[in-house]
Formats: structure tokens, sequence, C-alpha cells
């Protein structure tokens, strides 16, 4: 059923709209709407939102991600062994964009010293703290169970400064443990 919003709209905004909605970009979705209205008449964020959350639905789309698959620890041991240079920690550290927060798995090496992206953890999207659905995080205790796995098998330490809450400036290995990239004073 169409909104009185989305009813105001012509039947090239609705279609260009359409057009976000199926390559999932919903920021530039609710921008769409709300930039084809004049700046007096324009609706209030929220409306947009609900108005670009139903279209979703509509086109059978979901408008909340969907969290990623279960980390496999097979395939993370191969992508480790595959690494330059020897692992020295794996760490797990809280990332954020316009989606909400997700868990960073990270394998730490040595000669060159580098981080290397393993995987990253979503379980859902920050609805989740106005539903009261978190703490505690799923993606915080996948990454945590499968860090410790990995850390194990490739006996280094795990790091994961802040598995309560997501913290984004947490204290990070190399930082706590005096660790230097190589050819820094």
């Amino acid at each position: 059923m169409d909104s009185p919003i989305r009813a105001s709209l012509s039947a090239a905004e609705r279609s260009a709209v359409d057009g976000l909605i199926q390559r999932d970009h919903r920021i530039a979705a609710v921008a769409r709407v709300r930039e084809a209205f004049r700046a007096e008449s324009r609706p209030g964020l929220y409306e947009t939102l609900d108005v670009v959350a139903e279209r979703y639905g509509e086109l059978g789309r979901r408008f909340e991600g969907y969290p990623t698959p279960p980390l496999n620890l097979v395939t993370l041991t191969e992508k480790i062994q595959a690494l330059p240079g020897r692992t020295v920690a794996i760490e797990a550290l809280w990332d954020g964009d316009t989606e909400g927060w997700c868990v960073d798995l990270m394998a730490l090496t040595d000669v060159p010293a580098a981080e290397h992206r393993l995987a990253t953890i979503r379980h859902g999207s920050d609805l989740r703290l106005f539903n009261g659905e978190v703490p505690p995080w799923p993606e915080a205790q996948e990454a945590e169970t499968v860090g410790r796995a990995l850390a194990e098998r490739f006996d280094v330490p795990f790091h994961f400064a802040g598995p309560d809450r997501p913290d984004d400036d947490a204290p990070r290995w190399r930082a706590t443990h005096g660790c230097r990239r190589r050819g820094s004073p």
C-alpha cells in the first residue's frame, strides 16, 4: 500500500527509489525521497525511513541486513597459514558504519608487521539497541569463541579489549604489548 509520502513522488522518482532499494542502498533511497520534496514540505527523517522500510518489504527485500554466516574455523586457519610472516596475535576489534556495529577478527603478523582481516562479524543493525536486544552482543561472543580457538591453534595471544560493548577506541594489542612495527624507533 502506498503511503501519502510515496504517492506524492513522481513515477520517475518512485522508480529511482525502487532501483536504490533493489541495490540495497538504504541511505541513498531515504535521501532520494526527501530530496524530491521542497524544503518546506520535506517529510521528516523517521517518516521517510518508515516509507523506505515499507517499500523494502513490498519488494520482497529485507530492510535490516542479514547476519553474517557463522565463522568456519578450518577456513580461517587456512587463511592464517597463507599469510606472509609469522602470526603473532589474533585480535578482535569493534568497527562501526552506517549499518551499525560489527567485529573484525584480525591476524597480526611480524616481518612484515601487518594486520590481516580474517572476517567481519555482524549479527544485526543498531536497531537492536533500541529494541533492547543487546547486550550481550552475539558478534562479540562469536569473535571471542573463534578468536580464542585460533589463538590456541597457532599458540599466540588473543586480544579483545572491549567485548562487552562497542568501542572503536579500545586499546589495540600492539599498543598494549609494546610491539613496534619493523623499522620504527
